[in-house]
């Protein structure tokens, strides 16, 4: 399969991480099988996933009777079983783990998102999530609320690495890589190595459409403006990344140790069956970039993906259309920061929702 359009893809220079994990994808030996077939070199979860994966079948049965045993409270015993998985991703990854650089071998974990709004809470839940599954190549995902910027520089500063996530905004790019900045030059000036230390920005691509479109919707007229602004929002993005990870002060601390903080694409499944099912892969091709793809979208590309590099393409065209939209009454800020709030709330929902699961499934082997 070394031909295959996904490995062709990742020879552009993009790595290709899954955007899901259960504990029959690792027991099955199916994580291997996609290594080898589908060039996956990283694994990415949050609570929508692992809601998914708890509510179905009986793998987590065993662990389970255990838990309920040892009185444990539901929150702690879905981060018990999420972390027992991470931590097995993170083995099987560990071939493909690059060092430190950050972009290959990585797994995923996200913390509490009822706690987005809460840096301090936030801080601490990400050292003990780092403590537990103490794996070198993971990243303890922190949403990029406002409140998550000092927990992310923080964090940075202490050694760890981190998977910065829900990143809709240019504006909001732009902070997060300035706080991972930040905090790398705080564990230089404290004598820390920063080579060991990564991490990834997670831009949400697809959900940018999807809103966006509903907007145009509602204004009438502007059909030609839609299914293009995650896009360009993206490759926006990409070009601000360039420009904030040179100059002098960022090639001092690179010759200290320091890896940048990579731009991933996330949310790269298609939400309108109007548009190709592999338009947030192939629009986004380019050198030093991750593309975490949830299962479907990894079997169309390799069924039908354009492996060619494309992120360089259109910037100035890009620039344009946030001023057409903005000239046809779309307010860019109002869309990514509903969109964040949602993002927010829709894993503090999925994770209630595998809370209420763990409480029903542990009910049933009680009374089995």
């Amino acid at each position: 399969m070394a031909g295959s359009p996904l490995h062709r893809l990742s020879a552009l220079g993009q790595t290709v991480w899954i955007d899901f994990l259960s504990r029959e994808l690792l027991e099955t030996g199916e994580l291997e099988r996609r290594m080898r077939q589908d060039a996956i070199c990283g694994v990415t979860s949050n609570p929508t996933i692992f809601q998914k994966a708890m509510a179905e079948g009986t793998k987590y049965d065993a662990q389970l009777r255990e838990l309920w045993g040892e009185g444990r409270e539901v929150a702690a015993t879905f981060f018990a079983l999420a972390s027992s998985d991470v931590g097995a991703a993170c083995d099987i990854m560990r071939p493909a783990w690059d060092g430190g650089t950050g972009l290959s071998g990585y797994v995923s974990i996200e913390v509490d998102p009822t706690l987005a709004y809460d840096a301090q809470s936030t801080r601490e839940q990400a050292l003990e999530l780092h403590a537990r599954i103490d794996r070198p190549n993971l990243y303890v995902k922190i949403p990029a609320t406002e409140a998550g910027l000092p927990a992310i520089e923080d964090m940075i500063a202490a050694g760890r690495s981190i998977n910065v996530t829900l990143i809709f905004s240019l504006e909001r790019h732009r902070q997060v890589m300035e706080a991972y900045i930040r905090g790398i030059e705080r564990l230089v000036e404290s004598g820390g190595d920063p080579s060991g230390v990564s991490s990834v920005a997670s831009f949400f691509v697809s959900r940018v459409d999807t809103e966006t479109d509903a907007r145009l919707d509602a204004v009438g007229g502007l059909d030609h403006l839609k299914g293009r602004l995650a896009v360009a929002n993206a490759k926006l993005a990409y070009r601000q990344w360039q420009e904030a990870f040179a100059g002098e002060e960022w090639e001092r601390l690179e010759a200290a140790g320091a890896s940048r903080q990579w731009c991933l694409w996330a949310s790269t499944s298609t939400k309108n069956p109007a548009y190709s099912d592999v338009l947030y892969v192939d629009t986004l091709i380019g050198p030093d970039t991750v593309n975490t793809m949830p299962e479907e979208t990894i079997e169309a590309f390799q069924d039908h993906g354009r492996p060619e590099a494309t992120l360089g393409d259109g910037v100035e065209e890009a620039e344009a259309l946030l001023e057409e939209l903005a000239a046809g009454g779309i307010d860019y800020d109002d869309v990514t920061e509903t969109l964040e709030r949602e993002g927010v709330q829709k894993f503090a929902d999925s994770f209630a929702e595998a809370l209420d699961g763990i409480r029903s499934k542990q009910g049933e082997l009680a009374a089995a």
